[in-house]
């Protein structure tokens, strides 16, 4: 199995790219070893030293490193664990030892108005169609928080949590594009992901 990497725009974060597929398309991002007893495969990542996040895509293993260390020294350790992992034949994601209540999120249980609701539905739409595709080649993710007063809040995942270009990927690329579509939206902000958010 050949393994690319694939620099983001965040220092810290590499993604690797294993040429298969790896979930039904869902993305799983895990902050810490506490978080992975569902994902044997981040469970493994996370034992490597400095390791501070892993977040798997359908095709790829975005990998956070401290920032005090060397992806010099890093990348082959993370390598040989993907190669590892891959020919143990155990799961990516155990999708059976995931909590029923992990893929409910808070954003799913906001009620909106008719009218907001319209509008949560044309957000969600173009995140899921144009911005995300597009984020996930750099090995991110960006996940609908709420809608509130014209303000829209999104959850940073994997490459993009803590990347330096975040805020003008936000508010140049992503607020733009929502206002010209959706002339409702009046501003885009980042909002913290819950530390058992999936």
């Amino acid at each position: 199995m050949f393994i690319q990497t694939v620099e983001t725009p965040n220092p810290n974060t590499i993604k690797f790219v294993p040429g298969e597929a790896l979930t039904n398309g869902d993305v799983y991002d895990f902050k810490n070893i506490d978080e992975t007893k569902s994902s044997p495969l981040a469970h493994r990542l996370f034992n490597l030293e400095n390791i501070t996040g892993v977040m798997i895509g359908a095709d790829f293993v975005s990998v956070t490193k401290d920032t005090q260390a060397s992806w010099d020294v890093i990348k082959p350790i993370v390598l040989g664990a993907l190669m590892d992992h891959f020919g143990s034949g155990d799961s990516v994601v155990d999708v059976k030892s995931i909590d029923v209540n992990d893929g409910i999120s808070d954003a799913d249980a906001i009620k909106y108005s008719e009218t907001d609701q319209e509008i949560v539905n044309q957000i969600k739409d173009m995140l899921d169609t144009r911005i995300r595709p597009a984020v996930a080649v750099d090995g991110g993710d960006i996940i609908f928080g709420r809608y509130e007063n014209g303000v829209v809040y999104l959850r940073l995942k994997g490459a993009c949590s803590g990347c330096p270009s975040s805020t003008v990927t936000l508010k140049n690329g992503i607020e733009n594009m929502l206002r010209h579509y959706i002339p409702e939206v009046l501003e885009v902000k980042a909002e913290e992901t819950p530390d058992n958010a999936t």
